[in-house]
């Protein structure tokens, strides 16, 4: 499952590498997560500027992965994540809390309204219009119908009246339901992330058999064991969802990673999951290139495929044989520099934190000025050795790609130096359209630092 909606919408060439990549490594099912970068004919002002999909794209798309042995499978989210649509005035009165501010579950608030009213017949009508012209696009007959994180639901809302008399579980629980019954209505059998379901296992059991709950989970100790064994015993077949731990990251979390697919992989293998699907995601701006995502598509497949015995693979090897140069070990390399200091946070790299300069984030103590002047040193040795693939007519992707994250590396442990950020905005710009459209680059460039 590939994010195209934060914020990057890959181009068609982009996307049929990336089959070939998935086919090469045993993937049959692939995905992608779609906010509001399909271009939905009603819906022009929320992704005019976001460069998006078109059904006959979609289409095409479908046809190449068939020819892969992959399944394309819709995924639109219905519920949570809608903020691209509910800022705009004319879908505001769709929320569940038209002026946001919801409280997040690590700390502070959501500034934008994010969550669908599920009490409003509107909402659910808004729904089913959006998977009426997205849907027939595809052959496959399952749907991502999404619906987590609806951080919204909290009782002080649209919806607080039902969510005093019901409970905030049984009301997601109740548009969960209609909105699965739309899927059904089109032919599709839906799938939806089970994070809020989860927080209520006393209904858990109610969910009809035919939903599949993707169980979903991005650090090491993610406890997929727990997670798995409530869907086993509901009867629900059910997905492992483990991720590239790319996002947040600069230019990765090897380590995580390895750990988050290894725990996926073990408790979906002991509790019979029907799926273990790679997420792939791009919060805060998509910063991170495609290079930084691969040892996860990698491995993943692999483990999917063969089990806990992938979990030996030379990695490496793998890599270099994909991009076509030796460089494999050097994205391992930056994919490890944020665990120096002893400085490791959740779903994020404390150098990501530094350059994003969140207002909320303190250093950790282990990031002392010599630490970042070593992992700045570190960085600089691999930028030096994906430079070597870059001179000549044709510079390799993979090799800039690879550069771009030294960079980022770089940039965050040398934060004050003006000449660094003003170099990583420009080369944001070139690297982006390596593979990206141009739709959604100006907001991830917006929210790098400013010189």
């Amino acid at each position: 499952m590939l994010d195209v909606s934060r914020d990057k919408v890959p181009t068609m060439g982009t996307l049929k590498q990336l089959v070939d990549i998935l086919a090469r490594f045993d993937y049959n099912q692939f995905q992608l997560y779609t906010e509001h970068t399909f271009a939905y004919s009603a819906h022009r002002e929320v992704w005019e500027r976001a460069s998006p999909l078109t059904g006959a794209e979609i289409r095409e798309l479908d046809v190449y992965c068939a020819m892969h042995g992959i399944e394309l499978v819709p995924n639109q989210n219905c519920f949570g994540h809608m903020e691209r649509w509910l800022t705009k005035a004319a879908y505001n009165h769709l929320a569940e809390l038209p002026k946001g501010g919801a409280p997040l579950p690590w700390g502070g608030f959501k500034k934008d309204p994010t969550t669908l009213c599920p009490t409003d017949p509107a909402a659910l009508e808004f729904v089913a219009g959006l998977l009426d012209e997205l849907l027939p696009n595809f052959e496959s007959r399952l749907v991502n119908i999404g619906c987590d994180e609806t951080f919204d639901l909290l009782g002080n809302g649209r919806s607080a009246a039902a969510v005093k008399e019901k409970g905030e579980g049984r009301v997601y629980l109740d548009f969960l339901l209609k909105v699965a019954d739309l899927a059904r209505a089109r032919g599709k059998r839906p799938m939806f992330w089970g994070d809020v379901i989860l927080r209520h296992p006393e209904l858990v059991g109610e969910l009809p058999k035919d939903m599949i709950a993707l169980d979903w989970g991005y650090e090491g100790n993610h406890p997929f064991m727990d997670e798995a064994a409530k869907f086993q015993a509901a009867g629900l077949d059910f997905y492992v969802c483990p991720g590239t731990s790319s996002w947040n990251s600069l230019a990765g979390r090897v380590e995580n990673m390895r750990e988050n697919m290894m725990a996926a992989e073990k408790a979906g293998h002991r509790h019979g999951a029907k799926g273990f699907m790679v997420t792939d995601w791009g919060d805060g701006g998509h910063w991170q290139p495609l290079a930084a995502s691969l040892p996860g598509i990698i491995l993943g497949g692999n483990l999917a495929y063969s089990g806990a015995s992938a979990g030996k693979m030379d990695l490496e090897e793998a890599l270099d044989t994909v991009m076509g140069v030796p460089l494999g070990g050097t994205l391992l390399r930056l994919g490890t520099l944020y665990l120096r200091g002893g400085a490791l946070r959740a779903n994020a790299t404390e150098l990501f934190r530094i350059l994003a300069n969140d207002h909320s984030y303190s250093r950790h103590p282990g990031l002392t000025d010599r630490v970042l002047v070593e992992i700045s040193s570190l960085a600089e040795g691999c930028r030096h050795e994906a430079a070597k693939y870059v001179r000549g007519a044709y510079p390799n992707v993979w090799a800039q790609e690879i550069m771009h994250m030294a960079n980022l590396v770089d940039a965050a442990c040398n934060r004050r130096d003006m000449r660094r950020l003003q170099f990583l905005r420009e080369e944001h710009d070139r690297v982006w359209k390596l593979r990206n459209r141009p739709g959604g680059m100006d907001d991830s460039r917006e929210k790098l630092p400013r010189f």
